[in-house]
């Protein structure tokens, strides 16, 4: 049997423009996506934290340094310049894999600056 469970987050991303007229998406700074274990185009849940919303989409690369943390197409609508995002992953795990599985943490501070790491 295979379990659900967290294999990574952004805790407290901030988002920094959002882009109805994009195709769709959520851009994130690659050096996030790399601390966090993310691949482009890896199907991402989040949630709002300003809002409430939780919605799923995919990751692509926004420029690696910016901070960039951007709501594209469709979920743009489900959030602002501002509000603040935790962004997960998850991945499917047998019994004896839960036994030594530790998800990849990273916190932001309010300029989508890492402030820590858990499990990297």
């Amino acid at each position: 049997m295979l379990k659900s469970i967290l294999g990574s987050k952004i805790h407290r991303a901030i988002v920094t423009d959002a882009n109805v007229d994009y195709e769709g998406s959520m851009a994130i700074d690659e050096e996030f996506l790399e601390e966090a274990g993310i691949e482009p185009y890896e199907k991402i849940l989040i949630g709002n934290q300003s809002n409430g919303h939780r919605f799923e989409t995919y990751a692509i690369k926004a420029p690696r340094g910016s901070k960039s943390i951007v709501l594209n197409g469709a979920v743009a609508h489900l959030g602002k310049a501002g509000d603040r995002l935790t962004i997960m992953t998850f991945v499917q795990l047998t019994a004896e894999q839960l036994k030594t599985h530790t998800p990849k943490v990273i916190v932001l501070n309010d300029r989508n600056e890492i402030i820590n790491r858990r499990g990297i």
